[in-house]
């Protein structure tokens, strides 16, 4: 079946309008959806009305649903699909400095999901429940665009190298106590490398996140200058995408090429995001 999509950015993604997701699986339309999530990187959904059933079969067509709690316990956790939200049980916000917030507020550095976990993320699927009255936009930089006008200086500080993650580093740029939480510092550092190779178009992009915080075979001060720098490099404006939330709406982006970040909004009003993240399998690239 041919999919109808229209560009997202000049240089990445599609938005797709007449699809239901409720109808996809791996016989109707997944092969057709995942050769334009390999191709452009981002795809966003429009006019969805999806339970979080559908949220997660849908996912489960592109992988493994990554399950943080069982990756920690090493037990086998049941699944829970992730909020991600200010909101209380009962229905009232966490302050702007409670450490829930503070949380989410570390979500607004340029990230990549899951680079610091044991199995690092393929993709993550992620639509709006409760959207506030101004703000609260998700933000998507390509790296695979900015890996092609990186300059020579940076892209040979990074070549053929590999990168260390770790959560508490991004956590402690927003407060230290943050990163000192159980369930941030739980998770060892991890070394992926710097530039992925798609195993499907053999296109590259570059892996990295706030997360990141040393190059093999560089000092970590002499690293952090360099990640900064390739950072804020591949955030420039000619390569970002900044996506206004509308009820209906489903973003799924390719973790191995995309950087992303949440924006401020009022953080007296709810903000609520369904968020499953997917991860990688034996043919996604990665060395595991």
């Amino acid at each position: 079946m041919l999919i109808n999509k229209k560009p997202l950015h000049p240089n990445f993604g599609v938005i797709i309008e007449d699809i239901d997701l409720n109808q996809v699986s791996h016989n109707f339309l997944y092969k057709e959806i995942r050769e334009l999530f390999e191709n452009y990187s981002v795809i966003l959904f429009k006019n969805q009305k999806i339970s979080d059933d559908t949220h997660i079969n849908f996912a489960k067509l592109f992988g493994q649903l990554e399950n943080r709690e069982a990756m920690a316990t090493n037990s086998d956790v049941e699944f829970e699909l992730s909020l991600v939200t200010n909101q209380k049980e009962d229905k009232s916000v966490y302050d702007e400095y409670d450490i829930k917030t503070l949380d989410l507020k570390a979500n607004m550095l340029w990230h990549t999901d899951s680079t610091f976990l044991p199995i690092p993320a393929l993709a993550n699927i992620i639509t709006a429940k409760i959207i506030p009255s101004s703000g609260g936009q998700t933000e998507l930089a390509s790296t695979r665009v900015a890996l092609k006008k990186l300059p020579k200086d940076l892209y040979y500080n990074i070549k053929d190298k590999k990168i260390w993650h770790n959560l508490s580093h991004s956590r402690k740029q927003i407060n230290n106590q943050l990163a000192k939480e159980s369930y941030i510092n739980r998770w060892p550092s991890k070394k992926w490398d710097a530039i992925l190779k798609n195993p499907t178009t053999g296109e590259e992009s570059i892996y990295i996140a706030s997360h990141s915080y040393q190059i093999e075979g560089m000092s970590e001060l002499e690293s952090q200058k360099i990640i900064t720098e390739i950072i804020n490099f591949c955030t420039q404006y000619e390569f970002i995408y900044s996506h206004s939330w509308t009820l209906g709406d489903v973003l799924i982006w390719d973790e191995r090429s995309i950087l992303h970040r949440g924006r401020p909004w009022p953080y007296e009003e709810p903000r609520t995001m369904a968020s499953i993240c997917v991860s990688v399998g034996k043919n996604d690239g990665f060395n595991i």
